[in-house]
């Protein structure tokens, strides 16, 4: 399992729009074969800041994302929206499933 986390600081015009900017892509990555979560969170303190959390099944499930028309073409209004370079962290490494916060239980 590969899960990628990205800041994206948006410039403050674009921010109540970068869901819209983002949406091909979002759709398309959720109906890849490999994509096991492909979620937007909004920043609490920085309403110019959102989240990126993506995971893969695996690293050519990665691969073949990274090349997809929906992937590649969303760059460019991207890039016309984003105010600083992202931010990212990638974890690579087996993981055994979802566990429970049993202090939560319901």
């Amino acid at each position: 399992m590969i899960i990628i986390n990205v800041r994206f600081k948006v410039r403050p015009e674009a921010a109540d729009t970068w869901l819209e900017t983002t949406e091909e892509l979002t759709t398309g990555s959720r109906a890849e074969d490999g994509c096991l979560w492909y979620d937007w969170a909004r920043s609490v303190d920085d309403p110019n800041e959102f989240h990126l959390q993506e995971a893969w099944r695996n690293q050519a499930a990665l691969d073949a994302h990274n090349v997809a028309p929906h992937h590649v073409g969303s760059w460019p209004r991207m890039r016309e929206a984003v105010a600083e370079t992202p931010r990212l962290v990638i974890i690579e490494g087996e993981c055994p499933g979802w566990q429970p916060i049993e202090a939560l239980a319901v």
